[in-house]
């Protein structure tokens, strides 16, 4: 166990662990959905990969709604400049870093409100718990195949920037 959380990076905590156990906690508070686990061992890798769907949900859809050519809000640099700038800056992967939190946290707000959401239309529509773990499975199917296609997108971008040198 010493050696799994010794390779945790602050990255995983603050983009994982951290989101997933505020995400239970709150969702308890707010919803009859109780998620909070009595085993420690258990809930922490629960509670990691509830963190993990969030930021994924964060990366897919928050982020990349907020960076749309409809909304603006949002403008990157292009890849092979960011590669080559955090060569020389190291300082600039903590705020991507940083940054990639917020994001996450906007997409643990979102999916409450979501949960909130759901919770009523599901008691209003009577729709089954066994219908709704399907559903569940469904979306977290769809979610992981996008953020397998957007990650290869990254590993092919940083490839290319590594040819160009």
């Amino acid at each position: 166990m010493k050696e799994i959380i010794e390779k945790i990076s602050s990255y995983n905590i603050f983009n994982y662990l951290f989101p997933g156990i505020i995400f239970v906690i709150l969702l308890r508070e707010i919803t009859n959905y109780d998620l909070v686990q009595e085993n420690n061992f258990l809930g922490a890798f629960l509670y990691y990969f509830i963190g993990l769907i969030i930021s994924r949900i964060g990366s897919l859809i928050i982020g990349d709604l907020l960076k749309s050519k409809t909304l603006k809000f949002i403008k990157f640099v292009d890849y092979n400049d960011f590669v080559n700038a955090c060569d020389k800056d190291k300082k600039i992967e903590l705020f991507s870093e940083i940054n990639n939190m917020y994001r996450t946290i906007i997409s643990l707000l979102t999916l409450l409100l979501l949960a909130k959401l759901y919770e009523k239309t599901a008691e209003w529509l009577n729709i089954s718990e066994g219908i709704s773990y399907i559903l569940l499975i469904i979306t977290l199917i769809i979610l992981f195949i996008f953020s397998y296609k957007k990650q290869t997108g990254f590993v092919k971008k940083r490839v290319a920037s590594r040819m160009e040198k």
